[in-house]
């Protein structure tokens, strides 16, 4: 069974088409990312996969089950991108609410409120107010709401928008923890993050899905590696890389950052021999990863 199945899926507010003919399916492969550009229909997607709107045509299963049916209550979480808390109780006081309406008893629904704050390390907060805490800890939070009961999946609408990099990593890290247990759908515009914590990205604009990608943390059978340099001459490093054996094709992606294009499965040999080059040369690379990055993978015409 899929976690998620859309098949043919549309959507119009009026005379505006927000979804049109979307289908994908999320299997249990880890977190996939939502991508797509301002109005693409990333939100009108999640809306409808919590039940909260009913496509004009097509078929949604989540889990097995009609977005919304009472057999997916504590099954499946979100948190929208601007969520906030009732700035007039405290944390535990509203944790432990949204707990109850999930059917726990009160004891249960307090003792599953601290569980989750201690999840994203904020279990100092639980008798703070809202407006007591920072733009990250709120953030951390509202999380913190989502993972409440255990849900089998999340959908994580912009989930590290606005953050500093310790709050980014800890909500990465905390993501990639749980990952065995419960799964994701990350909607967000930070590629490399979505790169690090993804299995499977889908890239949707103007309501249809344009490209499917699977995240290939090894780059073993891509035939790509990309190039970061932080100093070199990048006319005579483009002219020595295309005599490297294994090397078919340099492309620019931008300045100090190249593409090269190589024979699928190459060897190791092929990665000693351009550190070696530029090491001869005096210059200084800042990375050489097997494969292209997602920015790359995604918005490349090759």
């Amino acid at each position: 069974m899929s976690i998620i199945f859309c098949d043919g899926i549309s959507l119009n507010y009026g005379s505006q088409r927000a979804l049109e003919g979307l289908s994908f399916q999320m299997d249990d492969n880890g977190p996939v990312a939502l991508v797509g550009p301002n109005g693409a229909g990333k939100t009108t997607l999640f809306s409808c996969l919590c039940g909260y709107q009913r496509p004009d045509s097509g078929h949604i299963s989540v889990l097995g089950h009609d977005p919304g049916s009472s057999a997916l209550i504590g099954r499946v979480a979100a948190l929208p991108q601007d969520a906030k808390l009732d700035a007039r109780f405290t944390i535990q006081a509203q944790l432990t609410y949204f707990a109850r309406l999930q059917g726990l008893s009160h004891t249960e629904a307090r003792e599953e409120a601290i569980r989750v704050l201690a999840l994203v390390d904020l279990t100092d907060v639980a008798s703070k107010l809202p407006g007591a805490l920072s733009h990250g800890m709120n953030k951390r939070v509202s999380i913190a709401q989502a993972l409440l009961g255990k849900p089998e999946l999340v959908l994580l609408d912009e989930p590290t928008a606005g953050l500093d990099p310790a709050n980014t990593r800890a909500i990465r890290d905390l993501i990639k923890s749980l990952s065995g247990q419960t799964r994701f759908m990350i909607s967000s515009h930070n590629l490399d993050e979505l790169e690090k914590l993804c299995s499977q990205v889908l890239y949707i604009d103007k309501g249809k899905l344009k490209k499917t990608l699977t995240v290939d943390t090894s780059g073993a059978t891509q035939g790509y590696l990309t190039l970061k340099m932080a100093k070199c001459d990048d006319a005579k490093l483009v002219e020595r890389l295309t005599g490297l054996t294994g090397i078919t094709r340099v492309e620019t992606a931008y300045t100090g950052e190249f593409i090269l294009h190589t024979l699928s499965g190459h060897s190791p040999q092929l990665e000693i021999a351009i550190l070696t080059l530029i090491a001869e040369q005096g210059w200084q690379y800042r990375l050489l990863l097997n494969g292209r990055t997602l920015e790359d993978s995604l918005f490349s015409a090759t």
